[in-house]
Formats: structure tokens, sequence, C-alpha cells
């Protein structure tokens, strides 16, 4: 069997992508981070979604990203943003996507595995520099200069199934695949509970995308998302 290391946050895209990993014919190994994040209740998503969707194993590995800051999801006195921004977003964390594909490749070498996978999405967030088609192709090409089984002729893919789908898209094909939608957290600021705020960038794309999607959305949400629209509120 080939084998792939997965990105697996706990959240909407990263569970579509694992089902995609899985459809593809791979042993699945899954990968998160606790790295300071306001929403680390999306861990606990994570170690649920893993086994409910049988990974072979699953590590939470922990990085201390908040002693670099620079990010409203690292850094308490950033607030996050209620409206979209143009431009790069302060929710941006500075090296996020090359720190943690970097620890997933020597994962992946170690387990001698063929294959990473990311859920990042250009079309959604494309404020984000570390979620471009150009990002990942210049990742891939770093692992196989850079790791022994590299070099040794064993090429390594980084694969990212959603970039250049829609959130509505990504919710229609998980949904085919039979991801639970219901066990994953997106929100930026998801209270103990794991319910989610609707008024951050994460619940904003999130909603929008199950309603294009024509898919009851099952998302928790603290308060009545409907009604802060209806009044004006986002």
């Amino acid at each position: 069997m080939k084998r792939a290391v997965i990105l697996l946050s706990g959240g909407l895209d990263s569970a579509t992508t694992l089902a995609i990993a899985q459809q593809q014919g791979f042993e699945c190994y899954t990968l998160s981070f606790d790295y300071g994040q306001r929403h680390n209740v999306e861990l606990n998503a994570a170690t649920v979604l893993s086994k409910q969707m049988g990974a072979l194993e699953h590590k939470v590995i922990k990085i201390d990203l908040r002693s670099i800051g620079g990010s409203a999801l690292t850094d308490n006195t950033i607030d996050v943003p209620d409206h979209y921004e143009e431009g790069i977003p302060v929710t941006y964390v500075p090296a996020r996507n090359t720190v943690f594909l970097s620890i997933a490749l020597g994962w992946a070498e170690v387990l001698q595995a063929q294959a990473i996978f990311v859920g990042v999405n250009a079309v959604d967030y494309s404020g984000y520099p570390d979620c471009r088609p150009e990002f990942i192709r210049a990742f891939e090409q770093l692992a196989n200069l850079a790791t022994k089984t590299g070099v040794e002729g064993q090429k390594l893919t980084v694969h990212a199934p959603l970039i250049n789908m829609t959130k509505a898209q990504i919710i229609q094909h998980g949904t085919v695949l039979g991801v639970d939608y219901s066990q994953t957290i997106s929100c930026y600021q998801a209270n103990n509970e794991g319910k989610a705020c609707s008024t951050c960038d994460s619940c904003r794309f999130r909603k929008e995308g199950f309603e294009q999607a024509n898919i009851a959305d099952p998302t928790l949400y603290t308060r009545d998302h409907s009604i802060c629209e209806d009044s004006g509120q986002k």
C-alpha cells in the first residue's frame, strides 16, 4: 500500500482532504499541531475525525508559535476581525504552512510515505500567501531536494486537492465521500464546547459554502447567525 501523511486541523477542508486521500488508495497517517492557536478545541475534532475516518495513526505536535506572535490566532492583543479584510488578513500565521509541511515531511520520510496531503485553498483564502499553488510546487521541489529519500530517488508528492475548489464544491465533494461535517470545527475562536462564533471569516466562508452547496449546515453556533444577519450584524 502507498502511504501518505495528511495535515488534519479538525476543520472542514482538512477532513475532506483526508477523505480524498483515502479514496485515492493511500494508507493515511494524520498530523495535527498544537501551536498556541486560539481555537485549539479543533484538536479534539481532529482526533475524533482521524479515528472515525480510519487513519492508521494520529499525532499531535506541540509548537509554540505564540512566542513569535504576529497573528490574531496566536496573539490575544490582536482581535479576530468580524469583517472581510483586503490583502493579507491578520489571521495569517507567519510561516505556519511552511513549518507544518516541514514536520509532515520529516514524518513522511520516516514512514517511507510517497505523499503529503494538505487542505489549502486558493479560492476562498486567496489572501494567504502560503495557500497558493506556487507555494505548494515550491515546497514539493524542496522536499525532494532536502531529504535522503528524495536524493535516493523516491519522489515525494505534495497534494493540495482543494486548491482550486470553491467552498461549496469542497462540501459537495466531501458529502459524496461521506465526510461527517458535524464533527469538524472551522471557527477561528470556537468556544470550549466547539461552538462557532458565526462572525469570523472562517465561519462566513463555511456558512456561505453550505448555502451555495444547498446542503444543511450542521455547525453549532454560539448565537443564531441568521438573526445577526437580519439585524445587519456581521
